[in-house]
């Protein structure tokens, strides 16, 4: 016998299938959102870069996106939207693993960015007094909060709790309203940084240039423009090692503390994204990337993975992502897609 395994879609009464990723635009609140939005309404990138890779640390140079000088979102507004109501904070708490006296430190700890690339979550909506779970695909400018792992834990444009994504088996049906540049193979991950993260590199669209943010600076007041940093490589690895989408093997990462604050410790040494490598080829600093990910073919062995529980600690990398997409459900003629590996090459 067969169980159809169906994930409660956030609000408008309906179900979302196990085997569907909703595609979530920049200022969309969705059905269900936890909050009032926390962000202002931007436009998304025009044309946003190809990934190195599909699968990305959080310390990564260009995996987040921004305006120096200018925060994605309200913190302290966000704080104020959840205390003023007990049950929602609790549920908000419960999906990052921390407690409800937690949440205003937690939140005070993340750091204001947007994402560059088109990316994979579990996305969670309220309603009827309890949380719920959903993949999804955020829209490369989306507003969110990051953890010092380089993590995006909450969604500024609904208030939504985020978590890393969770493999799709059997394939993923792709469903929501699509949008310019939108393609299958450019959808990445974000796994946890090894360590602790002391500054994000990160890229301005609109300045076409790139800056450090601090963890935790909400305002952006301590943005310092920096050159352009090397290229993000990744090395070869052998297929019965890699993640089934990426080519990539996975890394397990050092646990964030258990009660995140801005100036709070970890038993991981620092480490700066300016450690990396250099490529051979010469930074530039038209945008974080400038190729689409190798073709070349995943493994055809899948990782295992243990569902996260909504009371447990933040997550560690994802080591499976969705499967080849099926088509949408508005367009039945469309032809299945394969999902995008990385390789060793350069931006």
């Amino acid at each position: 016998m067969v169980l159809a395994i169906v994930l409660t879609r956030p609000g408008g009464g309906g179900t979302a299938a196990a085997d569907e990723i909703i595609r979530d635009p920049v200022n969309s609140a969705g059905e269900a959102p936890y909050t009032p939005p926390s962000t202002d309404t931007e436009a998304p990138p025009k044309e946003p870069p190809a990934p190195p890779a599909t699968n990305l640390n959080g310390d990564d140079s260009g995996v987040y996106g921004g305006t120096q000088q200018t925060a994605s979102c309200n913190v302290e507004k966000q704080i104020g939207y959840l205390s003023k109501d007990p049950a929602k904070n609790s549920a908000f708490a419960s999906v990052l693993g921390i407690t409800s006296a937690q949440v205003p430190g937690y939140l005070r700890s993340l750091t204001p960015l947007r994402l560059s690339y088109d990316t994979r979550v579990t996305n969670h909506g309220y309603k009827n007094g309890a949380s719920t779970e959903y993949q999804s695909v955020l829209q490369a400018g989306t507003a969110v909060l990051v953890d010092d792992h380089g993590v995006p834990r909450v969604r500024c444009a609904c208030g939504n709790p985020l978590q890393t994504p969770k493999e799709v088996k059997g394939g993923a049906r792709m469903t929501g309203p699509k949008w310019s540049g939108f393609q299958p193979t450019r959808i990445v991950e974000v796994r946890p940084s090894v360590t602790v993260i002391n500054v994000f590199i990160v890229f301005d669209p609109h300045r076409k240039d790139w800056f450090e943010r601090k963890p935790g600076d909400h305002h952006g007041r301590h943005d310092k423009k920096v050159p352009p940093p090397p290229p993000v490589t990744r090395p070869p690895t052998s297929p019965k090692t890699s993640s089934p989408s990426t080519g990539v093997s996975p890394q397990k990462p050092c646990p964030p503390p258990a009660q995140p604050s801005p100036g709070s410790s970890s038993p991981c040494p620092p480490t700066s994204p300016s450690s990396e490598s250099p490529s051979s080829n010469s930074p530039s600093s038209e945008s974080p990337s400038s190729e689409s990910p190798s073709s070349k073919s995943p493994s055809s062995e899948s990782s295992s993975e243990t569902p996260a529980s909504g009371s447990s600690a933040p997550e560690s990398p994802s080591t499976g992502s969705s499967a080849a997409l099926k088509p949408d459900a508005s367009n039945s003629s469309s032809t299945p897609v394969s999902p995008a590996t990385s390789s060793a090459s350069t931006s």
